[in-house]
C-alpha cells in the first residue's frame, strides 16, 4: 500500500457524529464533527432517535470533513465504523425502520412475570443469579417494545444495534462486529458468538436468531460500500467496509491497552475503567466482561453510569458564568472551569461526593443514590464542582483495584481518554488520587483511533494488532502526582470514601421504600 493510505472511521457517539481520516501512524489528518441531538423523550424516562437521523448526520460530518482537509477521498482505503452502546434498531423486511431507535440512555423497564422457568431458573436461582437476571429482562428493550407494541414486534425483521444498522447502511449486509455486541442481547460473552440454542437468554426476550446480524471479528471484513452509501460520504463505490467495536472498546485499543497491567480510563458521558485480558475475567461476579476491539480478548469494564454527565449537569445548573465568558473572548469553556477547580484546595475542604447518580446492578446495588456529605459554610459552588470530580476518580480508583484482584495483576499504567480528559485539573486531581502517572493519549479521538487500528489489520497496511498499536499509539502528556496531595487523597478515599456506601446504603434503601426511587 502506498504511503498516503487513509482509513475513514465514523465514530457515532451520543452527543456527536465525527468523520475522522486517519494514516498507518495513527496520526489524525482530517476531522468532520456533527453534533446531535442525543434523543427525544415523548414520555418521562424516554430516549429516543430516529435511525434516518444517525444516517444523516453521518453524510453531514463526512460534507465537513472534506471540507477541512487536503486529504482526498482517493486516499482512503477503507471504512470502520464505531459507535455507542447498547442503542437498540427494529427494521422491517425490507429494511426501513419500524419505529425510533431505543437509546441506551433509556429508562423504561418491561414487566417481569415471575423467575426464569425451568431447569434454568433453579440453576440461577443456586447460583445467586436472581437479580441481575431480573434486571436483564426488565431492561432488555425487545421484551419492552412485544408487550407495548406487539404490532412492530410482529413486523420486525430485524433487530440491529445502531453499528449493526449503520454498516447495513454501509454495506447492504446484515453483519456487525462482535466487538459491538454490547448490550440486552441473548450474546454469549465468553465466546464472542450469539448464545447456544438452550441458552436460557433466548428464553427471556422475544429475539430470534434469524433476526440478528451475522457476527465477524474485529478487523475482517463487512462488506464493500453500496454506490447510495459512497455518494453519501464522498467515496468511492466497492470500497472495503472493516468491522471494529463499540466505542469504549475502541477507546481502549485507541489508548494503547493490550494488556491488564494498563488501565484505560474514559471520562465520558459514562465515566469507565477497563483492562483486556486474554483471559474470561468477571470485573464484578456474575456480571461479563464485554468484548474488545481485539479480537479473542476481554474488557474487563467497571461503570459510573452517568460518569461526566455529572460534569455537564453541574456546567448546565451552575456554569453559565463561564460559558458566557468564554463565549465572549472567543475561548474554551474547559479552562475557566480547571480555574474554578484550581481555587480549591485537594480535598474540597472535606465536601466528599459519592458518584451514583444512577444505580448499578451489583456494584452498587440497584437501591443506590449519589450523595454529598461535609458541607460547611465554607463551600462554594467550585467545592462541589471539584468534589465531583475528585468523587468520580474516587470510584473507578475502588473500580482499579476491584479489576487488581480478579485479574491477579497489579495495575502499573493509567491511561485517561474521553471528553473529561481534555481538563488538566481532572487529569491532575486524577494522578494525586490513584497515586500513578496519568498519561493522556496523543489524540483526542481515541475511540476513532481504534475503529482505524481494526482497519489497519484488515486492510494490510499492518500484519497484525500488536504492530499496528505499536505503530498508531503514543502518550501524549503525562501528569505526575504529587507526594503530598497524594498522601491527603489515600486518607480521604481509605478513611472517608470507602465508608460511605455502607454507612448510607441502610438510608438509600429508605428512600426506596418510602418514595419509591430509583426504581
Amino acid at each position: 500500500m502506498a504511503d498516503d493510505s487513509l482509513i475513514l472511521a465514523i465514530d457515532n457517539g451520543t452527543q456527536s457524529v465525527r468523520a475522522l481520516l486517519f494514516d498507518k501512524r495513527g496520526n489524525l489528518v482530517g476531522k468532520g464533527k456533527q453534533e446531535i441531538e442525543p434523543y427525544f423523550s415523548d414520555q418521562p424516562g424516554w430516549a429516543e432517535q430516529h435511525p434516518e437521523y444517525f444516517w444523516e448526520n453521518l453524510g453531514l460530518a463526512c460534507d465537513a470533513l472534506w471540507r477541512s482537509t487536503e486529504a482526498k477521498p482517493e486516499q482512503v482505503r477503507g471504512v470502520t465504523v464505531t459507535t455507542q452502546r447498547g442503542t437498540v434498531i427494529n427494521l422491517d423486511k425490507n429494511g426501513n425502520p419500524l419505529r425510533p431507535a431505543i437509546i441506551w440512555l433509556d429508562q423504561r423497564h418491561a414487566k417481569v412475570d415471575g423467575p426464569v422457568k425451568g431447569l434454568w431458573g433453579v440453576v440461577l436461582k443456586l447460583i445467586g443469579a436472581e437479580e441481575p437476571i431480573k434486571r436483564f429482562r426488565e431492561n432488555t428493550q425487545a421484551n419492552w417494545i412485544i408487550q407495548n407494541q406487539p404490532d412492530i414486534w410482529a413486523k420486525t425483521h430485524k433487530y440491529l444495534l445502531l453499528s449493526g444498522y449503520l454498516n447495513y447502511r454501509l454495506t447492504g449486509e446484515y453483519r456487525d462486529s462482535t466487538g459491538s455486541q454490547v448490550g440486552y442481547l441473548p450474546f454469549d460473552y465468553k465466546r464472542h458468538q450469539w448464545a447456544g440454542r438452550h441458552d436460557f437468554k433466548w428464553q427471556i426476550t422475544p429475539i430470534r436468531r434469524d433476526m440478528l446480524p451475522d457476527l465477524v471479528k474485529p478487523g475482517e471484513k463487512l462488506g464493500e460500500l453500496l454506490p447510495e452509501a459512497a455518494q453519501h460520504m464522498g467515496l468511492r463505490v466497492g470500497l472495503p467496509v472493516i468491522a471494529a467495536a463499540s466505542d469504549k472498546a475502541c477507546e481502549i485499543l485507541g489508548s494503547g491497552g493490550l494488556a491488564p497491567d494498563t488501565a484505560c480510563m474514559s471520562y465520558g458521558t459514562t465515566a469507565t475503567i477497563n483492562t483486556t485480558n486474554h483471559k474470561y475475567v468477571e470485573p464484578t461476579r456474575l456480571m461479563p466482561p464485554y468484548p474488545s476491539a481485539l479480537p479473542g480478548h476481554y474488557s474487563s469494564e467497571v461503570m459510573i453510569y452517568r460518569g461526566f454527565w455529572m460534569v455537564s449537569w453541574f456546567k448546565q445548573e451552575f456554569g453559565l458564568r463561564e460559558q458566557r465568558i468564554a463565549e465572549q473572548k472567543g475561548i474554551e469553556a474547559e479552562a475557566l472551569f480547571d480555574e474554578l477547580v484550581n481555587s480549591v484546595p485537594p480535598g474540597s475542604m472535606g465536601l466528599m461526593l459519592q458518584p451514583y447518580w444512577s444505580p448499578g446492578v451489583r456494584q452498587p446495588g440497584p437501591e443506590a443514590k449519589g450523595s454529598i456529605i461535609g458541607f460547611g459554610d465554607v463551600h462554594t459552588r467550585a467545592h462541589i464542582y471539584r468534589a465531583i470530580l475528585e468523587g468520580l476518580a474516587y470510584a473507578l480508583r475502588e473500580g482499579k483495584e476491584r479489576l487488581e484482584k480478579r485479574n491477579g495483576k497489579a495495575i502499573k499504567r493509567l491511561r485517561v481518554a474521553g471528553g473529561g480528559s481534555q481538563s488538566d485539573a481532572a487529569m491532575q486531581l486524577t494522578a494525586d488520587i490513584f497515586g500513578l502517572p496519568a498519561e493522556r493519549p496523543h489524540t483526542y479521538e481515541t475511540s476513532g483511533l481504534g475503529a482505524a487500528i481494526d482497519a489497519s489489520v484488515g486492510l494490510g497496511l499492518h500484519p497484525d494488532f500488536e504492530t499496528a498499536v505499536r505503530a498508531m499509539t503514543r502518550v501524549g502528556e503525562v501528569f505526575e502526582p504529587s507526594d503530598e496531595d497524594s498522601a491527603l487523597y489515600e486518607q480521604l478515599y481509605s478513611d472517608v470514601y470507602l465508608e460511605m456506601y455502607d454507612r448510607l446504603q441502610p438510608l438509600y434503601r429508605k428512600i426506596r421504600k418510602i418514595t419509591g426511587y430509583p426504581k
